[in-house]
């Protein structure tokens, strides 16, 4: 983790921290204080002619003992671990800004299983280790260097020697145990992440698995992803299983060490009963903690992992980013490209090649090609999800690279391919959560994208509440509602990436006729595979494989006979083009 964050936090619950732990260093000292009350309880029982009201006196100092303990231990326990669910929360909110600022690059190469798992389980260890485990771990030392004391100061130095003589062992194995932990767990959660990743696209793609009936080849495939998850799983339980049991098995050996030498001690004369009773108390106070230190080894040690594979995230760096100089003010419709050249990274070839035009504001701009022609790629970067080398795209004449991220893209409207619908109201996937739309205003953007009567058939109306991803819309009302979304905005420049390729003729048409009636003004950019689509732009080009082949109106280039006429015919003779 990004030591920053985790700063930041307990710097900002420093004071609840130590309240916590003065809490629990009081619990933790007052509990040592109670063998040997015992003690010196069995020693006065054992004279003869004791006093009752002597040993009701430690009875007392017991009971008051107690309940100082419980009072502290629930004090602090509510304490910190409050403050680690408030550390969870606070890490994975800082983990999803994080997320929000990287660029789209960074999404394409990671899965969202393994994301998913980031969030869910890599912070969760994360909160048990700077939690409960942390709190215990100090719990523990208190205890056991306040118990080694007394049975230093109180009873004997030499038994001590004797009996914690196996301490050492014990503690070099919870340290050789917990590397192997770290280690597994990591690839525990690596594991994961597969696993989820995997659930995560088949549920996503599950009417394709059906279609094609893959149904028992996925199951395979996942059946081989758990059965590793599992093996995993199993080799992490062999190290953290092994470890509580050896650590009773030292301590019975210093529980029998202790019964040979302290016997032999208390027959002699050495030590009292009493300091026996006492001695034994000391250390069963040891063994509890040791033995839960062991325990918190392995969630430490498991948070540890955690923390390297958030670490991994946190460290990458946005691609796009907002230079020093960047102006905040939205971009207001005229757009120009100077000899653009873009290739995608890790490709050799360039998705687009020496690309110059002009779109004054106010005007529409079509753009037809092949698919891979390089159309989507231009959308994609006048929105700057990728870097561009300045001097080649122009907006209102400053360069894209010194407009500020935030207020560029709220300055542009796109309706992409891959139409995307939240799970939540019909309403709120076109206003997209934001205040300040009336009614009227997503009625109006309803009714220009030609969705406001598919809209006025669902049960709850606009109130509907939509499926993951759309589900229970068709193609075509995916669009429209995008488009929608896109106009309710008012951009100064809308850009529709086909995003009237699910849609009949008729509803293009209509769809066309209101963007030109409500438009004007303002610059269009109308991307599309057909031609019906952008054969009234004001000017049109024709990619392909990342060039401008053919530029003009719909007539002029008609009447050259290349590309685009042969595009233009070929869609007239299957009956695309009206």
């Amino acid at each position: 983790m990004n030591s920053s964050v985790l700063l930041r936090f307990f710097k900002s619950r420093k004071l609840s921290y130590i309240i916590g732990f003065v809490f629990m260093f009081a619990a933790s000292f007052i509990q040592t204080l109670f063998p040997k009350v015992l003690g010196n309880a069995v020693d006065l029982m054992k004279n003869n002619g004791f006093e009752p009201g002597q040993v009701l006196t430690q009875v007392l100092w017991m009971v008051l003992i107690a309940a100082v303990v419980f009072i502290c231990t629930f004090l602090w326990r509510n304490i910190i671990i409050a403050n680690g669910r408030n550390l969870e929360c606070y890490i994975r909110e800082e983990l999803y800004r994080h997320f929000l600022k990287l660029s789209p690059g960074f999404f394409s190469s990671r899965k969202t299983g393994d994301l998913i798992a980031y969030a869910i389980n890599d912070i969760s260890a994360v909160r048990m280790t700077f939690g409960p485990a942390t709190a215990m771990s100090f719990n523990g030392i208190v205890i056991c260097i306040s118990s080694v004391y007394f049975m230093f100061a109180s009873v004997s130095p030499s038994l001590t020697l004797l009996t914690l003589s196996p301490l050492p062992f014990i503690i070099l194995l919870m340290l050789f145990s917990g590397r192997k932990v770290q280690t597994r767990f990591r690839i525990v959660q690596n594991q994961f992440g597969a696993v989820s990743d995997r659930v995560q696209e088949n549920i996503s793609g599950i009417r394709v698995i059906k279609a094609y009936v893959q149904e028992r080849s996925e199951m395979e495939r996942f059946s081989e992803l758990s059965s590793r998850m599992k093996q995993g799983n199993l080799d992490l339980i062999k190290v953290s299983a092994a470890l509580p049991a050896m650590i009773e098995f030292g301590f019975a050996v210093c529980f029998v060490m202790n019964l040979m030498f302290g016997g032999r001690m208390v027959l002699r004369g050495e030590i009292s009963i009493g300091d026996f009773v006492a001695f034994n108390g000391y250390l069963s106070l040891i063994v509890s903690p040791i033995v839960s230190i062991g325990r918190i080894v392995t969630i430490f040690q498991r948070g540890m992992a955690s923390l390297g594979r958030l670490n991994d995230i946190l460290r990458v760096q946005p691609e796009i980013t907002d230079l020093p100089h960047a102006v905040r003010v939205q971009p207001e419709g005229a757009m120009e490209l100077r000899q653009l050249t873009f290739c995608y990274e890790g490709s050799d070839a360039p998705a687009l090649r020496d690309i110059s035009l002009v779109l004054p504001k106010g005007r529409t701009l079509g753009i037809i090609g092949r698919t891979g022609s390089g159309k989507s790629t231009l959308a994609s970067l006048l929105f700057r999800f990728f870097n561009v080398e300045p001097g080649h795209i122009l907006l209102d004449g400053r360069d894209i690279n010194d407009y500020a991220l935030d207020p560029l893209r709220e300055g542009l409207g796109v309706v992409p391919q891959d139409t995307f619908v939240f799970a939540a109201s019909v309403k709120d996937n076109i206003v997209l959560f934001k205040d300040g739309y009336t009614d009227a205003d997503v009625q109006h953007a309803a009714a220009l994208s030609q969705i406001a009567g598919s809209i006025g058939e669902f049960p709850d109306g606009y109130d509907t509440m939509l499926g993951e991803r759309g589900v229970n819309l068709s193609g075509g009302q995916k669009q429209r509602l995008a488009i929608a979304r896109a106009l309710i905005r008012k951009p100064a420049i809308l850009i529709l990436d086909d995003a009237l390729s699910a849609v009949d003729a008729v509803t293009e048409g209509q769809i066309l006729n209101s963007l030109r009636q409500t438009r004007k003004g303002k610059s269009n950019i109308l991307i599309s595979h057909r031609v019906s689509g952008i054969m009234e732009a004001d000017e049109i080009i024709v990619l392909d494989k990342g060039r401008i082949a053919e530029r003009g109106t719909h007539e002029q280039l008609l009447k050259k006979g290349g590309m685009y006429y042969d595009i233009y015919t070929e869609q007239l003779d299957e009956g695309e083009v009206c």
